[in-house]
């Protein structure tokens, strides 16, 4: 075991993945020498050369498009877009081409080998192009996975899952804990399953649920909920497509009660899909209405980015509302 923040981690998988199998590739925007705006990718193209980690022009369409035809081919490419709001560019590649390759051939021809690297979230007083969330545009198409970790044990073993996996994966990176979350991770190469939530801590009178740079938020939400005599079970979902329905039920099924939290904003947030899911399975167990914490339904703003974020005292009253209706 060894100290490591997230990019470490994140350096550490994509340097046995690419040890393990020389069909891993990496590839994007200034991530060979300079080894990515964040340094993910730092000493790769020393270590693996530049046929295997190598800079692409300034085109994120282009760049899914070449990943599709890599991974068509058989090879996994690892492509990273440098940030999640310059993803939109490449949305028809990843949604009509990505998403939908295995199906148009009955299973033929895949892209099965594909995994899309990029940071998200705010925090960072990055502003509006450089802060934005936007997993739920992408839960909206089956035959994507989307994955996000929490901290650098889980961004290691998820990224590894992900390389590993036979479909097509977003794995969505917490530029704000890129450096700020330190944790034991293992140097040895493990895979964390996708498709799992954890359930990080036991509680009987209301559901705590989100995902990546949100549960450090939440988690001091709870801990100001265990000062009032408030148990809270909380729940880290780790991937949002497909998401561990089973789970989220089990516990609401328990506590009756449901505090759903994500950096993205409310209005067609993630949030909305899994509060339709549990009440549909849980509306007889439900002791209060299903609470949303989400970002504001405006534009990221710079200037007022600590008021627009769902930050842990939202997350609290959220809490003892669920809990005192």
């Amino acid at each position: 075991m060894a100290e490591m923040n997230m990019l470490q981690a994140i350096n550490q998988a994509l340097d046995l993945a690419m040890a393990q199998d020389e069909n891993v590739v990496c590839f994007g925007e200034d991530v060979g020498h300079f080894g990515g705006v964040f340094r993910a990718t730092s000493q790769l193209q020393e270590k693996y050369g530049q046929d295997r980690c190598f800079n692409t022009p300034l085109t994120e369409q282009g760049i899914i498009g070449f990943a599709n035809g890599m991974a068509a081919l058989g090879l996994k490419p690892v492509a990273e877009i440098q940030f999640a709001d310059y993803i939109y560019p490449a949305f028809d590649q990843i949604v009509n081409e990505t998403a939908k390759y295995r199906y148009r051939s009955g299973n033929e021809f895949n892209v099965g080998g594909l995994v899309i690297r990029t940071p998200y979230g705010g925090g960072i007083a990055g502003g509006h192009y450089h802060s934005q969330s936007p997993e739920a545009y992408f839960a909206h198409t089956p035959g994507l996975k989307i994955v996000i970790p929490r901290n650098p044990d889980q961004a290691k073993g998820l990224l590894l899952g992900a390389i590993a996996c036979p479909d097509p994966v977003l794995f969505m990176e917490p530029k704000r804990l890129y450096r700020a979350s330190v944790c034991e991770v293992d140097e040895a190469y493990y895979e964390y399953p996708l498709g799992q939530a954890e359930v990080l801590q036991a509680g009987s009178d209301v559901t705590v649920l989100a995902w990546g740079a949100q549960l450090e938020v939440v988690a001091k939400a709870v801990a100001l909920a265990e000062q009032e005599g408030i148990s809270c079970e909380l729940i880290d979902l780790r991937s949002i497509l497909p998401w561990d329905q089973s789970a989220v039920i089990e516990s609401v099924l328990k506590t009756g009660r449901l505090v759903i939290s994500h950096e993205a904003p409310l209005t067609g947030g993630f949030a909305g899909e899994i509060a339709a899911t549990i009440q549909q399975h849980c509306f007889l167990y439900l002791e209060s209405p299903i609470a949303r914490v989400c970002g504001l339904d405006t534009p990221y703003p710079l200037a007022l980015e600590k008021e627009y974020m769902a930050d842990h005292l939202k997350v609290f009253v959220a809490i003892v509302d669920a809990c005192n209706f």
